[in-house]
């Protein structure tokens, strides 16, 4: 239960070692008067299986970064209503023997996009992963009715626009080659790995409107520091990492930690590496 002492909980994936979360979860056990446990452990889609299995009630939850958020969807007893619409789980509860599953990767989305008081009309999505589907789903829970999303890859589409019927938004999916005439919308949600938005940095509008960049190691990125430059609002990464991890400490504690606590020690953390 929620408070008892002993409890372990961890961040998995592949690679792991430069994983900020341990930073945020245990500034929140240290918050809420918790003995808790919060380690890296690195462990791939082939062996997340027996590792699941071996845990023991000692266990409180599991943060799960890529490839882990869809392989680990057959090892769970329930799923809550976004990892249905998404696909992917970033988060399991393990309580009274059942794993739980759920995506704060929603929760973090929006909540970084509220942070920045961006607008909810239509809004562009770059690329079309397990994230991008986070990201529309967020922009569905923020009251958002119409997204397009740019793609590099044509067979990821169909899994995106499923997230989007499932939330209610109308979704239009288009070439990556025009992704650079997306930037003019009001709200642009860069989804894509380290690098791939470089070469839209030329491409940002004179008054550029508000844009999540879910990169933040290296930071700034080139279309990061280039929407800055044209005085956008930007939001990184560690803005994402932050609000998902409140979401997932609350589930696996039934507490809710302070966000400005997280906050200070995630930003002291990254100004260290």
């Amino acid at each position: 239960m929620p408070g008892e002492v002993g409890r372990r909980a961890a961040v998995l994936g592949h690679p792991i070692g430069h994983s900020l979360s341990p930073v945020l979860h245990l500034a929140a056990y240290s918050e809420l008067g918790l003995a808790w446990t919060y380690d890296r452990v690195d462990v791939t889609g082939d062996g997340l299986a027996d590792f699941v299995a071996g845990l023991d009630e000692s266990w409180a939850g599991l943060s799960l970064t890529m490839p882990l958020k869809q392989a680990v969807l057959p090892l769970l007893d329930e799923v809550d209503d976004l990892v249905v619409a998404t696909g992917a789980a970033n988060t399991v509860v393990l309580r009274d023997r059942r794993r739980l599953g759920y995506n704060t990767d929603v929760e973090g989305i929006a909540a970084a996009l509220d942070e920045l008081g961006a607008g909810l009309g239509p809004a562009v999505v770059l690329g079309a992963g397990a994230t991008a589907r986070s990201a529309v789903a967020a922009l569905a829970r923020r009251g958002t009715r119409e997204a397009t999303a740019f793609v590099r890859r044509p067979d990821a589409a169909s899994e995106l626009a499923l997230t989007a019927s499932a939330c209610g938004i109308d979704l239009v999916v288009r070439p990556w080659a025009s992704a650079a005439t997306g930037l003019a919308c009001d709200v642009v949600i860069s989804t894509t790995p380290r690098g791939a938005a470089d070469e839209l940095a030329g491409s940002v509008p004179e008054r550029p409107g508000t844009l999540l960049d879910v990169v933040y190691d290296p930071w700034p990125t080139a279309l990061a520091a280039a929407w800055a430059a044209h005085g956008g609002a930007v939001a990184s990464g560690l803005d994402l990492l932050l609000h998902q991890a409140v979401g997932q400490v609350r589930l696996m504690t039934g507490r809710t930690p302070t966000l400005a606590r997280m906050r200070a020690a995630l930003e002291a953390a990254a100004a260290a590496r």
